[in-house]
């Protein structure tokens, strides 16, 4: 049975008249009537009864009348989520994001798109891992990744979200915390430095050893650390100093000085799948940029 017959029935179970449920419906009354006795006769029973000038289901018609009202919400919250979805206004959608990230605009930006689409069931992954995180997008397990330095692969497209500069996070007290102007590159070889492991975040540690490199500078690695945590307390412990993001500066961790490094920079990429068509993407992708213009 079509739902607009089942609607029929309802107006007329509501209005207690043919005459009030076409008129709420726009239709004529002999439409409405013709229309209710073929509801009928592809039911085989009466739906409704007449009781002085109105109308009352039976109660055969009291139990479609009860379930048309259910299928009929169903049916339009149906169309409304289908509506949403193609706008890019519910879903949900896993956000792989590098730990550094949350520091900076990043967690701001990932309120506002909370607030903004209270229909999306947002799942936030944070790695420390590029590699994994493009992985993860191409393989389907991420939607979207915002990282520092996203994989070079033709299926991955990117967009550049925002720069900062390096730090040279050393410890309080050390001669080289002392001056407020940026440090030169020359500085890396004037303290031990405190490193992620290179098979956990390889790109990162290869970067800040291009750096070095650059300024004609051999690194000696002070220690290691698997967490921004523990690489700051090893710099508070004076096993050297690390080179981070700037935002990190927002974990005033006691012990530790932060001084700019000299023409650096990191940027923070929003990566996806070049072929997907998900508009609930496209949408995240336009809160986080737009997010990014108003802070």
């Amino acid at each position: 049975m079509e739902l607009r017959l089942l609607g029929y029935a309802v107006a007329i179970a509501e209005e207690g008249s043919i005459s009030g449920a076409a008129r709420r419906l726009h239709l004529t009354q002999p439409t409405l009537s013709r229309q209710l006795r073929e509801m009928e006769r592809q039911l085989g029973t009466k739906l409704f009864s007449r009781e002085g000038r109105g109308l009352t289901p039976t109660p055969a018609g009291q139990v479609l009348v009860r379930r048309a009202i259910t299928l009929l919400a169903e049916a339009d919250a149906v169309l409304e989520d289908v509506r949403l979805a193609a706008q890019g206004m519910t879903g949900r959608l896993t956000v792989t994001f590098a730990g550094s990230g949350i520091n900076g605009p990043l967690g701001g930006a990932l309120s506002r798109v909370r607030r903004e689409l209270p229909r999306v069931d947002l799942q936030l992954a944070e790695s420390f891992n590029d590699a994994e995180m493009s992985t993860g997008v191409l393989e389907g397990r991420f939607d979207l990744a915002v990282q520092r330095l996203p994989m070079r692969d033709a299926r991955l497209s990117t967009q550049v979200w925002w720069r900062e500069p390096l730090t040279l996070f050393l410890p309080a007290g050390h001669p080289l915390a002392y001056p407020s102007e940026p440090a030169p590159l020359a500085a890396l070889g004037q303290i031990p430095l405190v490193m992620w492991p290179r098979d956990v975040s390889p790109r990162s540690y290869d970067e800040i050893i291009a750096l070095c490199h650059s300024a004609g500078v051999v690194p000696k690695i002070g220690a290691e650390g698997r967490s921004v945590q523990t690489l700051l307390a090893l710099v508070a412990a004076k096993f050297g100093a690390a080179v981070l993001a700037d935002s990190h500066r927002a974990l005033r961790r006691i012990g530790v000085t932060p001084r700019p490094l000299a023409d650096t920079s990191t940027t923070l990429h929003l990566v996806w799948r070049a072929d997907d068509a998900n508009p609930l993407v496209e949408r995240m992708r336009t809160l986080l940029t737009d997010a990014l213009s108003r802070a």
